[in-house]
């Protein structure tokens, strides 16, 4: 496998610019209810464009997955499952938030426990700890942990400054309401980390049939996100017969069917291709590939928050407030190029 730390970081860049401007499409969705655009977008990102790509780039992904071994398949699957519970309040965060205080909170709780748990699971953590680069990758996610500290608190002094009411961009900002939502979803939503690994033998098989080892995760994000489009799936008709909004559908009475259809097309492709980015990027990093959630998590809150301050959602929240902005953004930048420095010293 061609490792190359540096690459996997640019790599990750991507993926994390792809994830942060996904929900820009839904933003100008009109006339349906969240849990329609929702479901709309969900079905591009988590079952359409994941088959399409698998099967073009790797032909051989089903008989990949049919030699896969059931446990694998299955534990693989359960994670996209409670991927898809925190991915169905990731929108919410958006919602009470908005996308920059949104990102930090929830991806920052995300990046914790999607980065560590794997290889503490596994008994790797204390192995890592030992070696000088192991030491130096984690000291880049604490760098990170720290950048979103600074994220958290800007947000923070954004409401004091406002004293509650909502910014221009965002009606319905609360940070008491949203911080909750953006705790559960941060801690369910690292279970994408976990069912990516869990997967890894699939990955292993697509290589044993001669799939290039940079696609080698595209068998793996079919059945992630199979999982997680279940869960998805299930709640937003729910949603949808509850609330009678099934009819939005429609193209009736003014719905711009079409528009509404086509944003959502484009949010989920968007979205979608933040995990290609990212499956590549993780085949870049070598021996500490956990290190990979790190820098898609800080990769996707510095695009979030450069989309953020672009769309005037910290518009009168005071210098000061900028000021936290900025120191988060350098750590959180200072972070990608620690963690790829510490993947480079374990080639040596």
């Amino acid at each position: 496998m061609d490792v190359n730390p540096f690459q996997g970081v640019m790599l990750h860049a991507i993926g994390g610019l792809a994830a942060a401007s996904f929900y820009l499409p839904c933003k100008a969705v009109k006339r349906w209810s969240w849990e329609n655009y929702w479901l709309a977008q969900g079905l591009f990102a988590w079952i359409i464009a994941p088959w399409v790509l698998a099967l073009t780039i790797v032909p051989n992904t089903l008989v990949i997955l049919r030699e896969s071994p059931p446990r694998t398949l299955f534990w693989t699957w359960f994670f996209g499952v409670l991927w898809g519970i925190g991915g169905l309040t990731f929108g919410l965060t958006m919602r009470y938030l908005g996308i920059a205080l949104g990102y930090a909170i929830a991806l920052g709780l995300c990046a914790v426990f999607g980065t560590l748990i794997p290889p503490l699971f596994q008994g790797d953590l204390g192995a890592v700890a030992a070696t000088s680069s192991g030491q130096v990758v984690l000291a880049g996610i604490v760098v990170c942990l720290c950048g979103i500290a600074c994220s958290g608190r800007a947000g923070m002094l954004k409401e004091a400054r406002l004293n509650g009411q909502s910014s221009p961009s965002n009606q319905e900002y609360s940070f008491g309401k949203g911080s909750l939502v953006a705790l559960f979803t941060g801690v369910m939503s690292a279970s994408m980390s976990f069912g990516l690994t869990a997967g890894k033998p699939i990955g292993q098989i697509a290589v044993d049939h001669g799939a290039p080892p940079l696609w080698q995760n595209l068998p793996i994000l079919v059945v992630v996100l199979l999982g997680g489009f279940v869960t998805n799936f299930a709640w937003c008709l729910c949603q949808m017969l509850r609330k009678g909004t099934l009819k939005d559908y429609l193209p009736t009475g003014g719905t711009p069917f079409t528009r509404n259809l086509a944003l959502c097309v484009a949010a989920g492709l968007i979205w979608y291709f933040q995990f290609v980015f990212y499956g590549m990027g993780q085949t870049r990093m070598g021996r500490y590939d956990f290190s990979s959630w790190t820098l898609h998590m800080a990769g996707t809150i510095i695009f979030g928050t450069a989309w953020g301050l672009a769309l005037r959602e910290w518009h009168g929240a005071g210098s000061r407030t900028t000021a936290w902005i900025a120191v988060g953004l350098v750590l959180l930048i200072a972070s990608t190029v620690v963690v790829g420095y510490g993947n480079s010293l374990a080639l040596n």
